[in-house]
């Protein structure tokens, strides 16, 4: 598959032609990482914005007694490392890749470029950082006020949100992330995401594949955990 026709997955060239894409194309790069790689660390300097097209990443910080919290995880046809390009400053945070990852890479003068000769860009960006704004106050939210069980639960409805397929009132999630890193997303330990999925699987919320999932009925489990 061409460059062109991996960005049409990315929602913020949902608006263009294939000429307008192909232009875009033309002025990107591809690299890949394996699982593990390091793929940009926090308050190094941002000049480029990536777009995964295979893949999935992490996006983490470490907390002030060392540990990782992971703020988000990315799946083809998502993008990161806008915000440098934007604001001039440091990253913010560190960029790891969850299993062999390809991206594509935009340098910071022709994504301005880029923005200038095609303004619904702009307009797809800003309400892609609202969603990722909102995710965060969410997030924000269920670790001050939730306990770890109910964490773990609205960690499985975000990934439901991001990834997850929908069929007859079921949601299936492809591939969960490891335990440990559910865990640092909810701010617990692995053991807790360990004992809060079996029970979620024994009281029927969900079942679970290697790392598939499924969310038995969707609307009651949003209503139990995410009310």
């Amino acid at each position: 598959m061409n460059k062109t026709e991996l960005l049409k997955a990315v929602s913020l060239f949902w608006d263009l032609k294939d000429e307008e894409l192909g232009y875009i194309a033309d002025k990107m790069i591809s690299k890949k990482f394996e699982n593990g790689n390091l793929i940009f660390l926090e308050e190094s300097e941002g000049e480029n914005l990536f777009f995964v097209v295979e893949g999935s990443v992490k996006i983490t910080r470490l907390s002030k007694d060392g540990r990782e919290v992971i703020l988000a995880m990315l799946n083809a046809g998502d993008f990161f490392g806008e915000m440098s390009l934007l604001d001039g400053e440091a990253r913010s945070a560190n960029v790891i890749a969850l299993e062999k990852t390809e991206v594509l890479i935009l340098n910071r003068h022709d994504f301005l470029e880029v923005l200038h000769n095609y303004p619904q860009i702009a307009i797809q960006l800003l309400k892609e950082m609202t969603s990722r704004l909102r995710k965060s106050d969410r997030q924000i939210v269920s670790l001050s006020l939730s306990d770890a069980e109910k964490r773990i639960a609205l960690c499985i409805i975000r990934f439901a949100d991001e990834q997850g397929m929908i069929r007859n009132g079921k949601v299936t999630v492809p591939k969960v992330p490891i335990q440990q890193d559910i865990a640092n997303m909810a701010g617990t330990s692995r053991e807790t995401v360990s004992r809060a999925m079996g029970l979620l699987a024994e009281e029927k919320y969900i079942e679970r594949h290697g790392r598939e999932l499924i969310i038995l009925d969707y609307k009651n489990f949003i209503k139990e955990f995410d009310s």
